[in-house]
């Protein structure tokens, strides 16, 4: 009876699992592969740096689910940039992916839309994604509807 009980405890939990916070905006930044990886693990994208095609992991490392808060600006292409701030364990990964990959690319999507690729020159460790350009203002509505401004205070009824 205790084992009836249980399932049916568990059955009743399940579907809250899946009413999860829909997104609105898709953040993901992808690091560089090595070439000689296989197509499961990689894929190659368009470098602007180089100018060559570079192979990235297609797993990303950091995910919109890590973004806590950003700041958008006007950029001097008539497009946005903006300064994304990751949370704790966003930090952690940016800070270790700096630490173990100096001298590659990160590589930024937004909404499944390359956007700009980062060279690490040096350790992050303050959690910060500094995005120059490429971002849209449908890019930046999206992104208010799921983040806060930094600055702002965090929102209760996210």
């Amino acid at each position: 009876m205790k084992i009836l009980g249980a399932i049916v405890l568990c059955l009743l939990w399940a579907p809250v699992g899946g009413f999860a916070k829909q997104r609105h905006c898709t953040f993901r930044v992808h690091a560089q592969a090595n070439p000689r990886d296989t197509e499961v693990f990689s894929t190659s994208v368009h470098a602007q740096v180089s100018g060559k095609e570079i192979a990235i992991e297609k797993m990303p490392w950091i995910s919109e689910r890590d973004v806590m808060a950003f700041s958008a600006y006007p950029a001097p292409d008539g497009t946005y940039g903006a300064l994304i701030q990751l949370d704790e364990h966003g930090r952690v990964v940016l800070d270790t992916l700096s630490i173990e990959r100096r001298s590659s690319f990160l590589f930024v999507f937004i909404d499944g839309r390359f956007i700009t690729e980062l060279q690490i020159d040096k350790r992050v460790s303050d959690g910060k994604i500094y995005i120059p350009s490429g971002l849209t203002a449908a890019d930046i509505d999206l992104m208010k509807k799921d983040w806060r401004l930094i600055g702002e205070r965090k929102h209760q009824s996210r």
